[in-house]
């Protein structure tokens, strides 16, 4: 499946992912910046996904560049395509699009997270390659989300884009960008489930008899129910006995596909995914899935890495991929916008719980607005929240949908518009739960959404570690009926800083040890683990990630909470305390490792696993075994460290972690 999945992403010939020829653009498009008009320009060549801006964080830029650039590729054509439509198909391009074909305009699209089509098939002229242009700006708008954020916003065609090539009368993608097709599920049980498919189409000759067949299959591809149906008619299928979508334990797919027959003759079809599963939440109790409990743990995640910002390619996404399940996590919130279609499909294979949302982002603990009352801005909110549930429709993982991230009150009051935003995606699908990101200590978002979220720092950002229980619990007594969650929690850490002591630290300052940031997660992940009427614990965050306005830690422009460093190469030491909490394999860390340079003579060996005990030797001489605690730790305390190297073994029968420690002479008195 991996091979499977780089290969089909950068082919450039014809694919039939869709059951319709579909062309890869990701090759060869000339680039500049708007600004330079000279004639004759010499033009890089670049492929997408692109953004112009990637490395700024390394460079440590608070005033990125929030520009705009233009990308333009000529298009060879087909003489097959003669009597075809043809559609050009954005997966996402950051932030808004204005698309040209031979100088004409074609369209605009506003929102970088989110996929877009156009029809481009009037603008074609018989005998002519088209030249395809796409200017793109990242400029901050207020008409545009988001309008704040403790992100970057990479400037580019970050995502994607195909040429689509269909008969006359088709599935429609011009659905908000959806594959047409939408497959709904009620009344599910382990006994039986309905299911409904709704095909939207394009018909530019309707006097032709249209029908619709559609199939599911089951994981090895046998049929278990199909129907041939007149085109607009919904269809419904009842399966008996079906084989349940269970999460991270057996995450079953069935296909749906979707046949246009023409006079007869098929034209097109289309495979959407189908995971069979029941959800609910309960202000007690936590989450459900298929009806039994299942702890929602896991990690915001940016789609945001070294080099690369977030013009992710198969290879980001499979690292991502493979770090969250190595973790053990069941569930990923997909900060703070709609990521690419990639991670939505390798989430529903690994039977990942997600929590999507749109880039409703306000400023937090920062200056500046999330929110105003212009109809600009809320018809944008709108169309993104459209997009982003008619996009995604048909994947199992997404029980959630994100409303927003932490707004403030200081400009206009957003909970009318909230409100209104609740029932548009009620509307668009009342099979999933809705929720939202707080960080304020009040009940002003409580009725906003169906379950609701806060977003927690103690420990970081003031306050001390426990504290993380005692607000829950107080935040469940005073809304006992109303599900709760902590959708961020999390400290800052570079794995060049320690501490030999443990000492508060200054988040807004230079120095971050890796050892606070543990201490953090291990408190934090005592207090949420106790309480199960907590539906989902998210830790801030899976790996580093650009941040313009972040001037802290060791490297400006970075937010260095992630548990992964920003280029994915190191695991920080709260990874591994995660991975032995969250996982049964067996598994043995030495922690504090990276802390080789010693001041002082006696110290505490500390290691994460999953084992039941384990022995230490320090230069070859044992200090003794000892018994995981139930947060999965073993400590020795008073181990004699000796002048200059020292080399630790941790081990249980097979399994070993080493390290060296280096203990500095004592200068001698004179």
């Amino acid at each position: 499946m991996r091979k499977l999945f780089l290969t089909l992403w950068g082919l450039g010939c014809c694919l039939s992912l869709w059951g319709q020829n579909k062309l890869s653009l990701q090759q060869g498009w000339d680039f500049h910046f708007a600004y330079d008009v000279r004639q004759k320009l010499s033009n890089p060549v670049i492929n997408v996904p692109h953004t112009w801006n990637a490395g700024e964080v390394a460079a440590g830029k608070m005033d990125y560049t929030r520009t705009a650039a233009i990308y333009k590729k000529t298009l060879p054509l087909d003489s097959a395509w003669k009597d075809k439509r043809l559609f050009l198909y954005f997966e996402g391009v950051n932030s808004v699009a204005d698309v040209f074909i031979d100088q004409q305009w074609v369209g605009n699209h506003k929102g970088g997270y989110t996929a877009f089509c156009f029809e481009i098939t009037p603008f074609i002229k018989a005998g002519k390659n088209p030249l395809i242009t796409v200017q793109v700006s990242n400029e901050h708008r207020l008409d545009v989300l988001p309008l704040t954020g403790d992100f970057n916003v990479y400037g580019g065609i970050h995502r994607p884009v195909w040429l689509l090539i269909k008969e006359k009368n088709c599935i429609s993608p011009l659905d908000f960008a959806s594959s047409g097709v939408y497959v709904t599920q009620y009344n599910v049980s382990e006994k039986t489930a309905d299911v409904f498919v709704k095909t939207k189409l394009s018909l530019i000759d309707p006097s032709r008899k249209t029908e619709v067949r559609t199939s599911i299959l089951d994981a090895q591809g046998k049929t278990v129910a199909q129907r041939k149906d007149p085109a607009g008619l919904e269809q419904k299928f009842t399966l008996e006995k079906p084989h349940l979508w269970n999460a991270r334990q057996d995450p079953y797919l069935y296909r749906v596909k979707t046949e246009l027959l023409v006079d007869g003759q098929g034209v097109e079809s289309q495979t959407e995914p189908l995971g069979i599963r029941s959800i609910r939440v309960d202000a007690n109790e936590g989450f459900f899935l298929n009806g039994k409990k299942l702890d929602l743990h896991g990690f915001g995640y940016h789609e945001d890495v070294s080099g690369k910002g977030s013009a992710y390619e198969p290879v980001d996404y499979l690292k991502d991929m493979d770090l969250v399940m190595e973790s053990g996590a069941t569930s990923v919130r997909l900060t703070h916008y709609p990521h690419g279609k990639s991670w939505y499909e390798l989430s529903d294979e690994k039977g990942l719980i997600l929590w999507s949302e749109i880039p409703l982002v306000g400023p937090g603990g920062y200056t500046g607005m999330g929110y105003i009352k212009s109809k600009a801005l809320e018809d944008h909110a709108r169309q993104v929240m459209q997009e982003l549930i008619r996009q995604h429709y048909n994947h199992p993982s997404i029980c959630f949908w994100g409303l927003f991230n932490e707004l403030k009150l200081d400009y206009d009051d957003p909970v009318p518009f909230l409100k209104e935003l609740n029932q548009l995606v009620k509307t668009e699908d009342s099979t999933r739960i809705t929720t939202c990101a707080s960080f304020l200590d009040r009940d002003t978002f409580n009725e906003v959404s169906d379950v609701i979220a806060w977003n927690k720092y103690y420990g970081w950002y003031g306050g001390s570690f426990e504290q993380i229980g005692s607000w829950a619990d107080q935040t469940h007594r005073a809304y006992p009926a109303k599900p709760i969650a902590v959708s961020e929690y999390g400290a800052g850490a570079s794995i060049r800083h320690h501490q030999e002591n443990l000492q508060p630290v200054e988040p807004t300052g230079r120095f971050h040890p890796e050892e606070w940031q543990t201490a953090y997660h291990e408190k934090n992940w005592e207090e949420l683990r106790k309480r199960p009427f907590i539906w989902g614990k998210y830790v801030w965050v899976l790996a580093d990630f650009g941040s313009s306005i972040r001037t802290e830690g060791d490297q400006d422009a970075l937010n260095d909470k992630g548990l992964v460093t920003y280029d994915r190469n190191v695991r920080k030491d709260a990874f591994y305390f995660y991975k032995a909490n969250w996982n049964t394999a067996p598994m043995l860390y030495l922690a504090e490792r990276r802390n080789v340079l010693r001041q002082q003579s006696v110290t505490t060996v500390k290691v994460f696993t999953t084992l039941k005990e384990a022995e230490l030797w320090v230069n070859g001489v044992s200090q003794g075994r000892q018994k995981a605690d139930d947060l999965h730790r073993m400590s020795w305390p008073g181990i004699q460290l000796k002048p200059g190297k020292n080399r630790i073994l941790v081990k249980s029968g097979s399994l070993e972690d080493t390290g060296e420690w280096y203990l500095k002479s004592p200068v001698p008195l004179r």
